[in-house]
């Protein structure tokens, strides 16, 4: 599949997407987001991308929505642009049974915070920066930032950040459980390369039932939960990674999954 805004790699398991329009900052044209539409549609049905990197081309990851694409536009619908573009994007990043990394490489603004956000681990740069820079141009957060912000750091500190648009940096956001590493730049892409190696070796199915595990626990009971988890691992116990687990555990040996 041919990209005009992003990048997508595949290599030893790993699918690496990149945002590709760094003369903007990364940011978010209606061409680009439906160009990660097909990408991560492409990541579910290939069954060699075991984990993907997310991550944006030159000094920033994402500045968010482009406004000098949509300035003039005095027919645009936010309610329209929305339920299209962005919400179908985070859901199908929630919904991937693949982990997703963030390579968190600098600026995460607006919608592009909300999309590293919704990825299952954010990687990144202590110079890195992440802003609800809504407030600023009189919006309020949108594309899964009013889910995902309380339910990391807590309502009061989601209420700030939102409200005031407050800057958080690198090792900042590791303190309050943004992000969950914060490295110098230049030791980036090593830290992301252990994640993502690690992950392109794991037991794939597995960690996509405990992804939904983790997901529907926001909103479940713990007798609903343990349901949820009977029925999850029975899944699990018949896969082949199951089996090649509990063989390589009795012969003693590194287990070789292939994430079936």
């Amino acid at each position: 599949m041919d990209f005009k805004f992003i990048k997508y790699e595949l290599g030893n398991g790993i699918v690496t997407i990149t945002l590709n329009r760094p003369e903007v900052y990364n940011a978010l044209n209606d061409a680009i987001t439906y160009e990660l539409q097909d990408a991560f549609k492409q990541v579910a049905r290939d069954s060699e991308a075991r984990v993907v990197v997310l991550t944006g081309e030159g000094k920033a990851f994402c500045s968010g929505q482009d406004l000098k694409a949509v300035s003039g536009s005095e027919k645009r619908s936010f309610l329209q642009s929305l339920h299209k573009r962005y919400n179908p994007l985070i859901t199908q990043m929630q919904a991937l049974p693949k982990p997703i990394i963030c390579r968190l490489n600098g600026v995460a603004a607006g919608a592009g915070c909300s999309i590293a956000l919704a990825c299952d681990l954010i990687i990144a740069a202590e110079e890195a920066t992440l802003i609800e820079v809504f407030i600023n141009i009189g919006l309020v957060p949108d594309s899964g930032s009013s889910y995902f912000l309380p339910r990391i750091v807590g309502r009061a500190k989601a209420f700030e950040m939102c409200t005031m648009g407050s800057r958080i940096k690198g090792k900042e956001a590791e303190a309050l459980g943004l992000v969950n590493k914060a490295v110098p730049a230049d030791q980036l892409d090593a830290a992301v390369a252990e994640y993502a190696n690690y992950y392109a070796g794991a037991p794939t199915k597995a960690i996509g039932l405990i992804k939904k595990m983790l997901n529907r626990s926001t909103s479940s009971s713990l007798e609903e939960m343990l349901d949820y988890e009977a029925y999850c691992q029975e899944i699990a116990g018949s896969s082949a990674d199951y089996k090649e687990g509990v063989a390589a555990f009795l012969e003693k040996r590194k287990p070789a999954f292939q994430g079936k």
